[in-house]
């Protein structure tokens, strides 16, 4: 399979806004901790010095949260370099509407810190074409990133994503996990992870299988639990309960996450959260059928005042739709599907 493709820049803004309608929760911990001088080789970097000026010159900012966009070009490793504390656990939900086969949608809120964002893309020589979500602060990069080469980084830790196979995956904290490490398994941190997945899996079980092939490193931050989604529908949770992965798989056309377990609780209970019980009631009422617009409906119905950004990934195709806090509008993207 030929994965040198180029990814296209991204269409103008279009007049859409998405305002919060649900009261903030509680504030959260100070936000991830600042590096130090951007170093002079970023770790992760395997580009020669034309790539990464490359890389640094399509840097421009598109959005005053600040929102930033860049195109990734040449390879990186995966395995080595920056690691980030994972995000506190007052926010974040993810749901997967695959109740139409033809036009699954994966979506999220992601609700943390007012930190810069950057809307990443990659295609890597031996790995599949992804596009992601950064919060770049996790790199310690301020506001205004031009010319810091710390963001060569960036690949190492999406927030959420989709890759050119119709994969997607997002995370959200779980303060009841607990990981046990496997001897002989690699260790990972648990926000690197979804690099891994974009990277190498094309399905759920493919990405399952990223999952159970690592232990996940949870130092520095609340465990978290993840939905993963493919182009097929197919959808399944990865949660860690007793120090043990476990996997729930989707059923009834739709899944939903917050930052409560599911894995194993009754419905009822997990209903009792005030965003997970609203998701659900309306992708049951919906059968797991939601277009792209009433999906986006459903991410602003549970916005908080801390929400970064509300993103839709369609799951067959490649349309990215993303709004962030500033509600200016919603910014389109298309990534090649394979």
């Amino acid at each position: 399979m030929d994965m040198r493709k180029t990814l296209p820049a991204a269409a103008t803004a279009l007049l859409l806004a998405l305002t919060s309608c649900a009261p903030s929760e509680p504030p959260g911990p100070p936000g991830p901790p600042r590096a130090g001088p951007p170093p002079a080789t970023p770790a992760a970097s395997r580009q020669d010095p034309e790539q990464a000026e490359r890389t640094m010159a399509s840097l421009r900012r598109v959005d005053d949260l600040p929102l930033y966009e860049m195109t990734y070009v040449g390879a990186y490793d995966p395995t080595v370099g920056t690691d980030a504390p994972p995000p506190s656990p007052f926010g974040c939900s993810l749901f997967v509407a695959a109740g139409d086969p033809d036009r699954p949608v994966f979506a999220r809120n992601f609700d943390w810190d007012a930190n810069p964002a950057l809307v990443l893309r990659t295609d890597p020589p031996d790995g599949y074409a992804s596009l992601s979500l950064v919060d770049i602060s996790y790199l310690g990069v301020g506001a205004d990133p031009a010319g810091d080469r710390r963001l060569l980084n960036a690949p190492l830790l999406p927030f959420d994503g989709m890759n050119e196979r119709g994969l997607a995956v997002g995370l959200a904290a779980d303060d009841a996990a607990t990981a046990r490490p496997v001897p002989g398994k690699p260790t990972v941190g648990s926000v690197r992870i979804l690099r891994l997945v974009l990277d190498r899996a094309a399905t759920v079980d493919e990405a399952i299988a990223v999952f159970t092939g690592h232990n996940l490193d949870f130092d520095g931050g609340p465990p978290l639990h993840y939905l993963l989604a493919d182009a097929t529908g197919a959808s399944a949770v990865i949660e860690f309960v007793d120090g043990e992965l476990r996997v729930e798989r989707g059923a009834g056309g739709w899944q939903a996450l917050t930052n409560v377990p599911v894995v194993g609780v009754p419905e009822q209970r997990r209903r009792a959260d005030r965003r997970y019980g609203q998701i659900a009631a309306a992708l049951t009422d919906a059968g797991g059928v939601l277009d792209v617009a009433a999906a986006h409906r459903l991410l602003a119905a549970v916005r908080q005042g801390h929400t970064r950004w509300s993103v839709t990934y369609g799951l067959r195709s490649g349309e990215v739709r993303l709004v962030t806090a500033t509600g200016a509008g919603e910014r389109r993207y298309r990534l090649p599907m394979s």
